[in-house]
């Protein structure tokens, strides 16, 4: 199966559908914060493996507690993705914080600044 094939597609987004809802309705650990999303998924095409890019809403330590949440809730979560998705075996899952959320607020607040800063040269 090639990386970018249509099964392949399609077991990523069923992946990525089943991790959200087991980690919103799932999981009671205080360290993983209530505004964590799957921001995305890729399966290996052995379907041994699976990065799951992970965005946390706070600041680092926030994130990192949120990974470690995860990480240790990660057999409760094979177990329920085994559960409600059918594949041939359950991939090890290695949880990944995608910071690009913050990254496109913080260049759009750059972009802001320069306009204003820029607005306000131009009354002068």
């Amino acid at each position: 199966m090639r990386k970018n094939s249509i099964k392949n597609t399609r077991v990523n987004a069923e992946v990525q559908r089943e991790l959200s809802n087991i980690i919103r309705e799932g999981i009671k650990d205080p360290r993983v914060a209530p505004m964590t999303s799957v921001v995305a998924v890729e399966v290996a095409p052995d379907l041994k493996t699976c990065k799951a890019y992970i965005s946390v809403l706070g600041d680092a330590k926030a994130q990192q507690d949120t990974l470690k949440g995860l990480q240790s809730a990660e057999g409760y979560i094979r177990r329920e993705l085994a559960r409600t998705v059918n594949l041939r075996n359950t991939p090890e899952i290695r949880f990944i914080v995608d910071q690009s959320i913050e990254y496109g607020v913080n260049i759009s607040r750059k972009i802001d600044e320069v306009t204003r800063d820029m607005d306000n040269g131009a009354e002068e």
